[in-house]
């Protein structure tokens, strides 16, 4: 069946993510006197990395709310367990205003959207919440290239699990042979995509899943420009694979 739609990721796909994330947390720390305690800004993003996906993980198990794993996060992060909720929203927001300054899309986004905006829908799903994800999208000036934007949050399931994608083809109304998905997670993205039955794309930007072994299923390629020529979409605008 032809691909008739894509459906994205957010960060680390569309969105430079780690470079908004490593530029904003240092920018937050200077600001908040904090960044000796952490020998380096980058061995301070590591732990917050690593406290994100623990917490993450207990939210994708039914454990906690969102908002409340964001505060835990922060609590673990400063090894503060008595901060109050308002004191870990607050500092949370100080952070929010040093990351957003860092925003970015990645430079091959925009052409990619418009090459394939005459051939095919475009939606995102991501692990995240449709309050962040609805901003962050109006604020890089593609909110409007998107049908519908879906998010873990709201729908109560997360990838790699088949009914988050399966949601995302329902509110296109097409089946998941037709829809493409394209993320940079080579197992949350891709193998789950793939085993949803949606024709899955790893984005492999040479970040830190470069070194991982892709798993079967997703079609990996290394730049957006790539994209057009793999979904067949009638448009000179694409290269081919350079993992063939």
């Amino acid at each position: 069946m032809p691909i008739k739609a894509v459906v994205w990721d957010v960060d680390d796909t569309l969105f430079d993510y780690t470079t908004a994330d490593r530029e904003g947390m240092r920018a937050h720390l200077v600001a908040e006197g904090l960044l000796a305690g952490y020998g380096s800004a980058e061995e301070a993003l590591v732990r917050w990395r690593q406290i994100t996906d623990r917490q993450w993980a207990r939210f994708s198990a039914g454990e906690v709310d969102f908002v409340t794993q964001r505060r835990d996060r922060i609590r673990e992060f400063l090894g503060r367990p008595e901060l109050t909720e308002a004191e870990a929203d607050a500092w949370f927001q100080r952070y929010v205003t040093h990351y957003e300054a860092a925003w970015s899309l990645f430079p091959d986004v925009l052409p990619v959207l418009d090459a394939l905006a005459g051939s095919h829908r475009h939606a995102v799903l991501s692990n995240s919440s449709l309050t962040v994800q609805d901003r962050k999208l109006r604020v890089l000036g593609v909110h409007d290239r998107f049908e519908t934007i879906l998010c873990a949050a709201e729908l109560g399931v997360s990838k790699p699990e088949p009914a988050a994608f399966l949601a995302a083809c329902d509110a296109l109304a097409l089946p998941p042979a037709e829809v493409a998905y394209v993320g940079d997670h080579p197992e949350i993205d891709g193998r789950g995509a793939a085993e949803a039955g949606l024709l899955s794309v790893w984005i492999d930007r040479g970040g830190v899943y470069a070194t991982v072994d892709p798993p079967e299923g997703p079609r990996r390629i290394a730049s957006l420009s790539e994209l057009p020529a793999l979904l067949g979409a009638d448009t000179r605008f694409g290269a081919p694979s350079t993992f063939g």
